[in-house]
């Protein structure tokens, strides 16, 4: 099987989204840097309240999902659909926004430690109206798989085979049939993957480095990966690695973007600002 290496490694760029939010950004930074159908990657990590505390009120989307996954800190998702979940550590909220949805993310709490990511990812055009949709899961309900020594694999979308024992994440019924997936290695341990062929992937490097194929991919680094059925990814000798591993069918098709809206051609999207402009987003 052909092993996938590092196509690209984007750095994370300070930034700040919602009300104020701080983040480090990588994918989305830019036009060229998103990675089909991947939109946008954030992590927010601060223990500082006055980085968060605003949160990021009310705000529409359309055309695309958006993937938030908690690892420390409490947020309260609220939408126009009547949708209300607590997201406590290790929760995930993957909302598909369709034709429209309005919704919030707040912090619950005043001090202490925030931190997660947001992923955005594109929709097909034959699904870039249809009906909004809530997926969310606690810490509990997403299935880990140990490794040797003190590693381990958190699947969250997609199948995972390894070892003799398949896994299957507790998020389903997504279009572009992404794998998502948080990986914590111990110094000096190394782990194979096997991924789709036809999909795009990527990881993101959260705490400390990781080598792939011989390439180190460094904290707050965004590696794109090449063509591949097999992922090979050993931590150095010096501490703990954590990593994401996010991969899906690429689309394929145009994408035009303008803020929270991203469909496939302009007037698209002046249709889709007006129907915000009058209430009629979420008809």
């Amino acid at each position: 099987m052909k092993k996938r290496s590092v196509k690209q490694i984007i750095a994370g760029k300070a930034s700040s989204d919602g009300a104020g939010v701080r983040l480090t950004r990588t994918l989305g930074a830019s036009p060229s840097s998103r990675h089909d159908p991947f939109l946008l990657l954030d992590e927010f990590g601060s223990n500082d309240a006055s980085d968060y505390i605003a949160g990021f009120p009310n705000h529409p989307h359309r055309g695309f999902e958006t993937v938030t996954y908690m690892l420390n800190g409490e947020m309260l998702h609220e939408d126009h659909m009547g949708n209300k979940g607590r997201m406590a550590p290790g929760a995930v909220q993957w909302m598909t926004a369709g034709r429209g949805i309005i919704h919030s993310e707040m912090p619950q709490q005043e001090e202490g430690r925030m931190r997660g990511f947001q992923l955005w990812i594109n929709l097909p055009a034959k699904d870039k109206m249809c009906e909004p949709a809530y997926q969310e899961f606690a810490a509990e309900q997403i299935p880990r798989v140990n490794l040797d020594g003190q590693g381990w694999i958190k699947v969250i979308a997609g199948k995972l085979s390894l070892a003799g024992q398949t896994v299957q994440g507790p998020v389903r019924g997504i279009a572009t049939d992404p794998i998502y997936m948080d990986i914590a290695l111990d110094p000096g341990q190394s782990v194979e993957l096997p991924l789709p062929g036809a999909h795009n992937a990527l990881i993101y490097v959260y705490e400390g480095e990781v080598l792939l194929d011989s390439r180190e991919v460094s904290s707050r680094q965004t590696a794109i990966l090449s063509d591949g059925e097999q992922l090979s990814l050993q931590a150095p000798g010096d501490g703990p690695t954590r990593l994401l591993l996010i991969a899906a069918r690429p689309i394929g098709e145009p994408v035009v973007q303008y803020g929270p809206f991203v469909m496939n051609t302009s007037d698209e999207i002046r249709q889709a600002i007006q129907d915000f402009q009058s209430g009629r987003l979420t008809d």
